[in-house]
């Protein structure tokens, strides 16, 4: 019996408030499994990362082909870039912008792409031979840059620490954070061969005063202001030098 799982099944999506919408891809186990997110706007809509890329997005979820869309990666990881190439508006941070347009598997850290990560492997894969397509940036991202769906605006937050151009994207409305890989409710990676300790702790003490009422993550579920904080002050207490303290 074939257990492999096709386009079809691959991914699923789950409405949240503020026309926000998790897609995800729920037979990759959950430290792997990148959180995809939709914002609806006025104008245009955005997405915030794009998966794997084993299925495309565009073919297989209406709800990212129906209309004009930016696509923005939160960084340029294998699991937050893989569709990237099906959007013709992309946007990424300019540490980054080289990555994304030659996803190298070295650079990608795409060594992680194997046939252990999942629940149960798509139709077609072959860990031997994945690969993310390149994907060229229209808009390259600064700190304080604004996304504007029209009746909504997000502000880039350059969040360096888990890679150097890491960012989230912060709606001063709704005190929506989508975080992207610098703060999820789970293992915050900062081993990899770009992330920095030290300035993973400072990242995490500037973001610690955003007024944030839902963060949305790159992995696990989402969470509120108070877990919000908890998880910053665990990490920062973790790895904080000796004599030092928050302010």
């Amino acid at each position: 019996m074939d257990l492999r799982v096709g386009p079809t099944e691959w991914y699923e999506t789950l409405r949240f408030a503020d026309d926000v919408t998790l897609i995800h891809e729920p037979w990759i186990k959950p430290f792997f499994r990148c959180n995809i997110w939709h914002v609806r706007g006025r104008d245009r809509d955005l997405l915030f990362d794009s998966g794997l890329g084993h299925f495309s997005l565009r073919a297989h979820l209406p709800l990212v082909s129906e209309r004009e869309i930016t696509c923005v990666a939160s960084h340029t990881h294998f699991d937050h870039i893989g569709c990237h190439h099906e959007f013709g508006h992309c946007a990424v941070h300019s540490a980054e912008a080289a990555i994304l347009a030659d996803p190298r598997n070295d650079l990608i850290l795409a060594h992680y792409a194997t046939d252990e990560m999942f629940l149960r492997q798509p139709h077609g894969w072959d860990q031997a031979k994945y690969h993310v397509k390149p994907a060229r940036a229209e808009r390259i991202l600064e700190q304080g840059d604004v996304i504007d769906l029209g009746d909504r605006a997000f502000e880039v937050v350059h969040t360096p620490g888990h890679s150097p151009g890491g960012i989230g994207l912060f709606e001063k409305k709704t005190g929506t954070f989508l975080s992207g890989d610098i703060i999820y409710d789970g293992p915050l990676i900062d081993d990899a061969y770009h992330s920095d300790v030290p300035i993973y702790v400072e990242t995490l003490e500037r973001l610690r005063a955003l007024p944030v009422s839902i963060v949305h993550g790159g992995h696990f579920p989402s969470f509120g202001p108070v877990r919000y904080r908890q998880l910053i002050d665990e990490y920062v207490a973790g790895h904080r030098k000796p004599g030092c303290h928050l302010g």
